[in-house]
């Protein structure tokens, strides 16, 4: 028996009732995927270098349209010096969004990292400002952040064929999905295992990401696939569905 490619995921399919497919990472999905930020998060500098408390928040936000940069520019208003460490040096320079060269809304960099971030030391903790003032206020962190930075890792993609049938899949954020930067990470989340140490599969510990993406009724379909076929014993997904990459990288060291 030939031995499963290293890099082997398993999918589902399913077509709603308008004739769209979506299509569905399973492995990813049902693997104990967990942020591991500020819990020893190596972050995206082309060394790792967990102390400096990045994360991927290095290279600041690009927005995906007007209303993702509007949305955050009046949620950033909000922000008073106590909660965001910044907040005098974006003032002094016109703000925390600009236009770049390239004709793209993003959020400036200080010292090697996104103005939003709250660095170590930092009387409310090193952080995103917004996800933290979110947090402050019981609001949700994907509410008050730009599009990128609460869709990640989870990336979702739609492709209309010549005949105009759409297919939406939902799948794990790869290095590829940066574009020629994210080649030269040292250290990227969804490759190590290191960031697989969750007590819940992601389709649970990500529901309102993924629902914000997909929809309720989508979701819905993924839930009942994995409960209907498997039951819902979190800890079995590990052996009745492909495990991620990364974690049968891990069983295979520990042996």
């Amino acid at each position: 028996m030939r031995a499963i490619p290293e890099s082997s995921h398993e999918w589902v399919s399913f077509d709603d009732d308008d004739g769209a497919t979506w299509q569905f990472d399973i492995t990813f999905l049902t693997s104990n995927y967990s942020c591991i930020y500020g819990r020893g998060c190596p972050g995206v500098l082309t060394e790792e270098a967990p102390e400096y408390e990045h994360g991927c928040c290095t290279y600041g936000a690009h927005f995906v349209d007007d209303e993702d940069r509007t949305s955050i520019e009046s949620l950033v208003a909000e922000l008073g010096p106590d909660e965001w460490e910044l907040h005098d040096e974006a003032a002094s320079l016109g703000g925390a969004i600009y236009r770049n060269d390239d004709g793209e809304w993003v959020t400036r960099t200080i010292d090697d990292a996104c103005i939003m971030l709250n660095r170590p030391g930092f009387e409310s903790g090193a952080g995103c400002a917004l996800h933290q003032a979110a947090l402050r206020r019981g609001k949700r962190p994907l509410d008050w952040k730009p599009d990128v930075c609460w869709q990640v890792p989870v990336r979702f993609d739609e492709h209309r064929d010549d005949n105009g049938h759409s297919t939406y899949i939902l799948r794990e954020w790869k290095r590829r999905d940066w574009g020629e930067g994210g080649a030269e990470f040292a250290w990227w989340c969804t490759d190590d295992p290191l960031a697989f140490d969750g007590d819940r599969p992601v389709w649970k510990s990500l529901r309102e990401e993924i629902v914000e993406l997909v929809g309720e009724e989508p979701y819905a379909m993924l839930v009942n696939y994995i409960v209907e076929r498997y039951g819902d014993n979190e800890s079995a997904h590990s052996t009745v569905f492909l495990p991620h990459p990364q974690v049968r990288r891990a069983q295979v060291g520990s042996q």
